[in-house]
């Protein structure tokens, strides 16, 4: 009588990328943030005290999900001064920057306050400040964009020369190397930028802003999203010599920000065009869809897009997971599944009990892969999380 080791849950996951049935369903998902949480405050259950994430993340008996950037922005001509709470933290010409423009390599998460950056090139400078507060050091979240980069109407041509004038540089040996740290409990997923609305949307100009501009600076809008994409083209271009089989778009989509109309004009072009570039690669295209996407389900499985990565449903979000499920029937593929509100002890055990037996009965053998929306949150009960894991270990595929 022979015997079939268990999928690890790497191979669970890439299997459901490649159409493939596992042996159990992918449960894989971030405890970052409840792991920061915990460790500030000093309350990381016992069991867990002096251990790094990888090992809590096998302990409990979930995946874990790692976002790497594979490449750099080197912003030629570009000096960079940035100053926390107003002393200077980060000095440097032409430097090479991994989450430009969100500007975060050189931000503390340990400490509140608020970091201004200024970017000096030859045709105009531009400001940034990010804030984070003493709550978000105590909950482990990440500060927010208080001031966006674009204020005047001068300030366009100066974000289209960091545009223009930024350098990719390769580092795709930042995927194995994370691979080999996660070993096979773990998935990396490399990140490309935001689709250009998305970009102008959260980074260059935010919400209210935005929204005025599309009427006010029509034209200067639609010509920065065009620069963008051109600069994403590129960049997905260079993916070419990338050996990975999944790419993600960190959209941070939401149905009431971009809405319907929105989305078909300036979002659906862009996934079609862009997913193709990755489908011609042998990649699979992802897009980080945590918010409300219940106005843009039927858009979304028009885009090209092969998993919608974080889907939160009810409650966290107005759009239940059935709804989802029988809109996308695995096109795009979900990831995610499961709202992190069931996790906190206002959600009663009867009801957390239930949610879990639902959506299992409910996906069956797939294809998902399941994880917490949009991740573990400190207030949230680990123990469920663990509950979730032996669940799916024994839910059975046919």
């Amino acid at each position: 009588m022979t015997t079939t080791s268990p999928m690890s849950v790497h191979d669970r996951v890439a299997a459901v990328l490649r159409g493939e049935k596992p042996d159990r369903l992918p449960f894989i998902d971030r405890i970052d943030v409840w792991y920061a949480c915990h460790k500030r405050n000093g309350t990381l259950p016992a069991e867990f005290a002096g251990r790094p994430p990888a090992e809590i993340h096998r302990a409990i008996g979930m995946g874990q999900q790692k976002f790497v950037v594979p490449y750099l922005l080197k912003l030629h001509g570009v000096e960079v001064i940035a100053r926390f709470n107003g002393q200077i933290c980060y000095h440097e010409t032409d430097p090479c920057l991994e989450f430009f423009c969100g500007m975060f390599d050189y931000l503390d998460t340990t400490k509140a306050g608020v970091t201004q950056t200024e970017l000096i090139t030859p045709v105009g400078k531009l400001r940034v400040q990010h804030e984070l507060l003493e709550d978000n050091v105590a909950t482990g979240t990440e500060h927010y964009i208080r001031e966006h980069f674009i204020k005047e109407d001068e300030d366009y041509k100066t974000v289209e020369y960091l545009i223009e004038h930024a350098e990719f540089v390769p580092r795709f040996d930042r995927v194995s190397e994370q691979e080999s740290l996660l070993g096979d409990i773990g998935y990396v997923v490399p990140m490309a930028p935001r689709l250009p609305f998305q970009q102008v949307l959260l980074e260059y100009l935010g919400e209210v802003s935005l929204f005025y501009a599309l009427n006010d600076s029509a034209a200067q809008v639609e010509r920065l999203m065009t620069v963008l994409d051109d600069q994403l083209a590129e960049i997905l271009a260079r993916l070419k010599d990338l050996p990975v089989a999944y790419v993600e778009f960190p959209d941070n989509l939401h149905g009431l920000m971009t809405n319907p109309r929105l989305f078909a004009r300036y979002s659906l072009p862009g996934y079609q065009r862009h997913c193709e570039t990755l489908h011609r690669q042998g990649k699979k295209a992802g897009s980080h869809t945590d918010g409300d996407v219940k106005p843009l389900l039927s858009l979304l499985a028009e885009s090209g897009l092969d998993v919608c990565e974080s889907f939160s449903p009810y409650p966290l979000t107005p759009c239940t997971f059935d709804e989802a499920w029988q809109a996308w029937r695995g096109k795009p593929l979900i990831w995610g599944g499961i709202p992190s509100p069931i996790l906190e002890e206002r959600t009663s055990q009867a009801d957390f009990e239930d949610y879990v037996r639902i959506l299992l009965n409910t996906v069956g053998d797939g294809p998902i892969i399941l994880g917490v929306g949009d991740l573990v949150m400190g207030h949230n009960s680990i123990e469920r999380v663990r509950a979730i894991a032996r669940q799916v270990e024994a839910h059975p595929i046919r």
